[in-house]
């Protein structure tokens, strides 16, 4: 797993970090019960504060991306099968939002909108 960060984004870092990897066990790249590494690695590796390496972890935990085992490291979270299609769903739900909101702007009809959907549906 490769975690780019851009001091030009306007994200903080440690959500940059946090949404990077949750992409990563989304797509499948860190799969159920794979070990992160330790936030110190991490944040060394990244040249950046342990405590926005933490900060990312502890958000991804709180989602129940990940869990923490005391003494032994972060692991992606099992189970979370559910989580994942959740999260994916209200991807697609946002990006079909923004489709709707784009042809609304330049005067599609709903009709219209339809109409693409089904033609995008048939590729």
């Amino acid at each position: 797993m490769e975690i780019i960060i851009s001091n030009a984004s306007n994200r903080p870092i440690y959500e940059q970090i946090a949404s990077q990897v949750k992409a990563a066990i989304l797509s499948g790249e860190l799969a159920e019960g794979e070990q992160l590494p330790s936030i110190r690695a991490l944040a060394n590796s990244l040249r950046v504060s342990v405590i926005t390496t933490k900060r990312a972890y502890t958000d991804l935990e709180a989602a129940g991306f990940i869990e923490t085992v005391q003494g032994k490291g972060c692991f992606v979270a099992g189970g979370n099968t559910e989580l994942i299609r959740e999260e994916q769903l209200r991807g697609i739900e946002e990006l079909l939002g923004k489709a709707v909101a784009e042809g609304r702007t330049i005067g599609l009809s709903d009709t219209e909108l339809q109409e693409m959907f089904a033609l995008a549906l048939e590729v």
